[in-house]
């Protein structure tokens, strides 16, 4: 299986392939901006790993040094291209039977998360909401897209993220609230794992607190535990001309089973997620912060001059 990944290191892009190994220098060879999208989309994988790895300038660097910024996968730092979206209520366990071969595709319910640059990687903060009424983690498969000049979307392969959201304010109402719990920062990892989405992920999600374990529980999210066919999920979601539009890359997030809500724990300012998937061998970790209230708490210093209120400047009587 390869896996490609894209760095930023003193102000220069660079990318890589495989996974770096603790304490051991990785080398990485300049790129530009968009340089592996165009690769995939001229040649696919074989072309993307080729780019990745025939730049003649190349630095060799240890994971940890602290001028490497590992990327979101394939993320468009210039131009901003990008969309975080995902599927919810997907897997088998929410549903009262298993999928039939030829059971009619319903669509599951959908959100959009944000911009691509609004995506975080391992051992980055969390910023969420300044007062969130029960926030959970969410272990997920993320598939990511790159879209041709003509729109057409073509799959690059798929990593993991954490899909961080109230549900408590989702429960609250999921009709009105939903889209207000899935603003929180997201985090996925680096490496893009170039093959078919997986079938069978498998790890452990890990509360730390204050240093200390304080919660911990399996997790399954690969298409064996989900109801839908991710080929189905796809095709719907491109049937929308808004997300095929040129240059774009999507990172599409496939839904969780259940987290840590669903055991009665909450997850507090400063807790550590770590999420093992042990399946493939990596590890996406990430501690939660609190956002900062408005200096007012209200919505008056945001609204421009010509929609605020007209005063008038008739004396009563």
């Amino acid at each position: 299986m390869s896996i490609l990944f894209e760095a930023e290191y003193q102000g220069r892009r660079y990318a890589g392939t495989g996974i770096p190994e603790a304490g051991r220098a990785h080398t990485l060879h300049a790129v530009e901006d968009g340089q592996l999208r165009a690769a995939f989309l001229a040649g696919g994988a074989e072309a993307a790993l080729a780019a990745a790895t025939s730049g003649a300038e190349t630095v060799s660097v240890t994971p940890g040094d602290p001028g490497l910024r590992l990327l979101p996968p394939l993320l468009p730092t210039a131009t901003n291209n990008a969309l975080v979206n995902g599927f919810m209520g997907t897997h088998r366990s929410k549903f009262d039977h298993d999928p039939e071969p030829d059971e009619e595709f319903v669509a599951p319910n959908y959100y959009m998360k944000g911009f691509g640059s609004w995506l975080r990687v391992s051992d980055e903060p969390l910023i969420t909401p300044a007062d969130p009424i029960w926030l959970i983690e969410e272990p997920e498969v993320v598939l990511v897209y790159v879209n041709g000049e003509d729109g057409t979307p073509h799959y690059a392969g798929y990593t993991f993220g954490n899909d961080l959201n109230d549900i408590g304010l989702h429960l609250k109402n999921p009709w009105a609230y939903t889209p207000y719990a899935k603003l929180c920062e997201t985090s996925v990892l680096p490496w893009l794992f170039l093959d078919e989405p997986p079938q069978n992920v498998t790890g452990r999600v890990v509360v730390e607190r204050d240093g200390a374990t304080a919660w911990e529980g399996p997790f399954s999210c690969g298409a064996d535990s989900i109801f839908h066919r991710f080929e189905d999920m796809a095709e719907h979601l491109f049937s929308y001309p808004l997300l095929r539009q040129a240059g774009l890359v999507t990172y599409t997030f496939l839904g969780a089973d259940k987290a840590t809500y669903h055991d009665g724990f909450r997850v507090e300012d400063g807790d550590r997620l770590v999420l093992d998937v042990t399946s493939h061998g990596v590890v996406l970790a990430n501690t939660v912060r609190y956002g900062t209230q408005t200096a007012t708490g209200s919505a008056g210093p945001y609204l421009p001059p010509s929609s605020r209120p007209s005063v008038s400047r008739t004396a009563s009587r």
